[in-house]
């Protein structure tokens, strides 16, 4: 593999990590196995019958507790303790044989990719949740499958459009990751408020031209 395919396979697989980790691991094996492609020697324990049959497994677990409101939620918490560590690990083993400053450089790249990924779709689903109906659940549970499988057939076949479309995915979550925040700190503000375990929040008020201009002449007087 040359340098550009190495880069792809390695940032793609962190990254898809914090999205879907066992859609990964089984997809990557599953490939490898057809000979679809040639995995770095250490990520050829994937190809094991046991490691693909224990992602595929958790990958149908997965497939449901991801679609049923809260429950989602709930799972996402408790992978954020696997989905990073994994992403970071993947991201040093495909880099292959090379130094360990290399090895340990790619493991922090992987694993803050991976970190960036499953925050935004955490706090995506997160905020899809405060709406009663199920189907926007389905509906993004199913995207982000695809997203996955279509995002790693794009590193494997295409590495240099896929760089591209991450540098544009990291862009992206950059930008969102503080809206979300935002939005959910309004959220649980608002909750809160309900429950009667903080102050409702404080109405903001629209100052209009007239009135502005009031406050400054008051100030300068």
């Amino acid at each position: 593999m040359d340098a550009v395919s190495i880069i792809a396979l390695s940032m793609g697989a962190a990254w898809a990590s914090g999205i879907n980790l066992y859609a990964t691991l089984f997809m990557l094996g599953y490939m490898a196995t057809t000979g679809n492609i040639t995995l770095p020697q250490q990520l050829e324990v994937l190809t094991n019958p046991m490691v693909m049959t224990a992602a595929g497994f958790m990958y149908c677990v997965e497939f449901f507790a991801d679609k049923i409101p809260g429950v989602d939620t709930g799972w996402d918490s408790i992978h954020t303790f696997i989905r990073i560590p994994a992403g970071a690990l993947l991201a040093a083993s495909a880099i292959g044989d090379v130094t360990p400053a290399v090895e340990l450089s790619a493991a922090i790249l992987g694993g803050s990719l991976a970190a960036g990924s499953h925050m935004t779709k955490a706090g995506t689903r997160l905020l899809i949740n405060t709406s009663p109906e199920p189907v926007s659940n389905w509906s993004a549970s199913i995207s982000e499958d695809l997203l996955v499988i279509g995002g790693l057939w794009m590193a494997l076949n295409y590495p240099v459009l896929f760089i591209i479309g991450l540098i544009m995915f990291i862009a992206l979550m950059i930008w969102l990751l503080p809206r979300i925040w935002q939005l959910l700190t309004r959220v649980f503000r608002r909750i809160g408020s309900c429950l009667g375990l903080c102050d409702p929040p404080q109405p903001e008020v629209l100052m209009t031209d007239e009135s502005r201009e009031k406050n400054v002449n008051q100030i300068k007087t």
